[in-house]
C-alpha cells in the first residue's frame, strides 16, 4: 500500500510535467538566455560540436526547449530523443509502435502478441534486432526492461499494478502475466507501446556502480545512449542535439531500408516566436510547436503542409476539459451543469482560442476518430449530446426553478448559482481565452462564473485536492490502446479516489455513479466487441445524463507541421500510406523517415 502511495505520487508528478508539456504552447520556453541559431543568423550549422550537410539533416523543433541534462530513461527529465510517453523510438525503441489513425500496434522488436489465456499475453521478438553495439537484443533484455520498472520508482512502474511477472521463454520470445485480482489487459497492452527496451548488459553496471541506488542511476548522464533504433547520439550541446543514423540498424529489413536522413537535429529556440520564424525560412522541417493561423505560412508562399490539407488542419488527439467540484452546492446539480454545457460556444472556443484546429464539438468520452467512435452506438447516444443553443439553457433552467434575481444571477432551491472560480494556469493563452468564453457565455444564462489563472503549481495542488469551483485540465490526454477506457476511469472511476482536501490522481471533481463503476472495472477484462460496444455505449449515456465534465475542445496529439523546402513526401491524410501525424520520429509515424527524399 505504501508502495503504491509512493508511485502514486511518483507518477502524479509525472503527469504534471505532462500536462505541462501538453497545454498552452506544448512546453514552457527555456529560461536561458543565450541566443538561437537563428538568432545568430547563422544557416551553416556551425556550432560548438561540429557540423551537418543540410541536404541530410532533418531539423525538428518543439520537443526541447531547454539545455540538455540527461539522455538516460532513468531520469527524471530526460532529453530529447529519450523523452518517454511518446513512443519515441529513434533511439530506444518499443516492443510495437502505436499507430493513432486506427489504434494499432505495429511490430517493432516484437513481431506479434496474443493472449494464450485470460491473464497472459503472449509476445514474439524479432530475432534479427540487435543493439548499436553489436549485441543481440534478447528475451532477457525485454525482462530486465520491465523489471526495472519494479525496482525502482520510474516512468513505466504504474504497469506494475496490473502486471505479475514479465518471463523469457526462449530467446525470442517473453509472457506478461497479469495480476489474478487486477487483470488489466489495456493497461498491459500500453506498455507494449511505452516501455523503452534498455539494455541489460549496459544497465546491469550501471545500477551495480551505483550500489542500486535509485537516487544514484538517475545522475547518470548516459551521452552516448546504448539503444536497438536507427539513430545514435552524435553531438549536443545547449543550442542543438543531433543524432547519426546508424547504418548497421537491424530494421532495415522491417522497413525496407534505412531512414533517409543521415542526421536527425532538434534546435533549442528561446520561444515559439523564434522557433516559428525559422521553420517559416526552411531552417526547420519538422515542427511540433503550436503555430497561430499556421495557413498564413503557406498563403505567404512559404512551402509549409499540415497533416490535413483544410480546416481544423490537424487530427484530434485529446479533450481539454473543465470538471465540476460535485461536491459544490449547485454545481452538484446535473441540470445545472447541462445548462452550462449548452450555453457554451464551443465555435467561438475553436476560433478565438485554437485558431480553428479544433473541429466540431461532439461530447462524449471518446475522441471523434474512428479509432475512438467505433466504441460507441452513435445513434444510441445522439439525443444526449448537447450542442450550444442559449435558448433551451435558459428553459431548461427555469423549468427547475432557477429564477433570476435581480442582480440577473439565478437563485435554485436558496441557492445562488455563482460566483464559482474557472482555473486553468496563467500563461496557457488558449486555455485561458478559453475559460474567459465560458465564464462570458454563463453569464447569459443567469450563472456567474469568474475567472481564476493562478501558477501551475497552484493549479496543481487546487487540482488534486478538489479545492475548487470548476478547473479546465486534459483527461488521460494520449492516444493509447486503453483508450478511451483510460479518458472515462480518469474523468469517472471513483474507487480510490481521496475526498476533497486529500490528493486525487483521478476523477479530480469527486464524481460518483457504481454503475459507471462497474463499467470502468469490467471493461479491460472483455475482449468480445460486441460487449464492448455495448458497455461502452451504455458507459457514455451514464457520462452525457451525468455530465462530470465538459469538453471544450479538440486539440490534435502533437502539432505535426511541416516545410518541405529541403526534405519533401511526408505523409498526409489520404495518401493510402497509413503513416500517421506523429512527427515522423513518434511510434508508426517513424515510417515518415523511410519515404522523404530530397527536394
Amino acid at each position: 500500500m505504501r508502495l503504491k502511495s509512493v508511485l502514486g505520487l511518483f507518477f502524479s508528478l509525472i503527469m504534471v510535467i505532462g500536462l505541462l508539456a501538453a497545454c498552452n504552447n506544448e512546453v514552457k520556453p527555456p529560461t536561458t538566455n543565450e541566443p538561437t541559431p537563428s538568432e545568430e543568423g547563422n544557416d551553416s550549422e556551425q556550432n560548438s560540436s561540429g557540423t551537418t550537410p543540410r541536404n541530410e539533416t532533418l531539423y525538428v523543433n518543439g520537443l526541447q526547449w531547454g539545455p540538455p541534462s540527461t539522455f538516460s530513461p532513468l531520469g527524471g527529465n530526460p532529453a530529447f530523443p529519450i523523452a518517454y510517453a511518446n513512443s519515441r523510438t529513434l533511439i530506444y525503441e518499443n516492443l510495437f509502435m502505436i499507430n493513432m489513425l486506427d489504434g494499432a500496434l505495429e511490430p517493432l522488436l516484437g513481431t506479434s502478441y496474443e493472449w494464450t489465456d485470460d491473464t497472459t499475453l503472449h509476445i514474439e521478438l524479432n530475432p534479427d534486432a540487435k543493439w548499436n553495439d553489436g549485441e543481440a537484443f534478447t528475451s532477457e533484455d525485454v525482462v530486465y526492461s520491465y523489471e526495472l520498472g519494479s525496482k525502482y520508482s520510474i516512468s513505466w512502474s504504474n504497469f506494475w499494478e496490473a502486471i505479475d511477472a514479465v518471463e523469457a521463454d526462449g530467446d525470442n520470445s517473453v509472457n506478461i502475466r497479469l495480476k489474478q485480482d487486477n487483470p488489466n489487459r489495456l493497461t498491459v497492452l500500453d506498455s507494449l507501446q511505452l516501455v523503452p527496451m534498455m539494455p541489460k548488459h549496459v544497465w546491469e553496471e550501471i545500477e551495480a556502480k551505483s550500489g542500486n541506488d535509485i537516487a544514484k542511476i538517475r545522475e547518470e548522464v548516459n551521452p552516448d545512449p546504448v539503444g536497438t533504433g536507427p539513430y545514435k547520439m552524435h553531438t549536443y550541446d545547449n543550442q542543438k542535439i543531433t543524432l547519426i543514423r546508424d547504418d548497421n540498424y537491424w530494421g532495415q529489413s522491417l522497413f525496407g531500408g534505412l531512414p533517409a536522413p543521415k542526421y536527425v537535429s532538434h534546435v533549442i529556440y528561446k520561444d515559439n516566436a523564434a522557433g516559428s520564424l525559422a521553420f517559416k525560412k526552411g531552417e526547420v522541417d519538422v515542427s511540433q510547436q503550436f503555430i497561430p493561423q499556421v495557413w498564413k505560412m503557406w498563403e505567404d508562399g512559404a512551402p509549409i503542409k499540415t497533416y490535413v490539407q483544410d480546416k481544423p488542419y490537424y487530427l484530434p488527439g485529446s479533450m481539454p476539459s473543465i470538471f465540476f467540484n460535485m461536491t459544490k452546492d449547485g454545481l452538484n446539480n446535473p441540470d445545472v451543469r447541462r445548462a452550462i454545457a449548452m450555453a457554451i460556444d464551443y465555435d467561438k472556443i475553436s476560433e478565438l482560442a485554437m485558431s480553428g484546429y479544433s473541429g466540431e464539438m461532439k461530447p462524449s468520452i471518446t475522441l471523434d476518430t474512428p479509432s475512438e467512435t467505433k466504441y460507441v452506438d452513435q445513434d444510441a447516444i445522439k439525443s444526449l449530446q448537447w450542442t450550444t443553443d442559449v435558448e433551451a439553457a435558459n428553459k431548461l433552467l427555469d423549468s427547475i426553478g432557477a429564477k433570476k434575481g435581480a442582480d440577473g444571477i439565478r437563485v435554485l432551491n436558496g441557492v445562488r448559482l455563482g460566483p464559482w472560480e474557472i482555473e486553468c494556469p496563467y500563461g496557457w493563452s488558449d486555455w485561458n481565452a478559453a475559460l474567459e468564453i465560458v465564464a462570458q457565455n454563463a453569464k447569459a444564462i443567469g450563472i456567474e462564473i469568474r475567472t481564476n489563472f493562478p501558477e501551475a503549481p497552484v493549479w496543481t495542488n487546487d487540482l488534486q485536492t478538489g479545492k475548487f469551483d470548476i478547473i479546465m485540465n486534459t483527461p488521460a490526454g494520449a492516444v493509447s490502446p486503453s483508450q478511451p477506457w483510460d479518458r472515462a476511469r480518469t474523468i469517472m472511476y471513483s474507487e480510490g479516489v481521496a475526498p476533497v482536501g486529500e490528493m486525487a490522481f483521478w476523477n479530480w471533481g469527486r464524481y460518483k455513479n457504481e454503475r459507471a463503476d462497474e463499467l470502468i472495472k469490467e471493461i479491460p477484462t472483455i475482449t468480445d466487441e460486441a460487449k464492448l460496444k455495448e458497455m461502452y455505449t451504455e458507459l457514455t449515456k451514464i457520462y452525457l445524463e451525468d455530465i462530470p465534465s465538459i469538453p471544450l475542445m479538440y486539440r490534435p496529439w502533437v502539432f505535426h507541421t511541416v516545410n518541405e523546402s529541403v526534405w519533401k513526401g511526408f505523409a498526409v491524410e489520404g495518401d493510402g500510406n497509413n503513416i500517421p501525424p506523429q512527427i515522423s520520429i513518434d511510434g508508426a509515424g517513424v515510417k515518415d523517415l523511410y519515404q522523404i527524399t530530397n527536394k
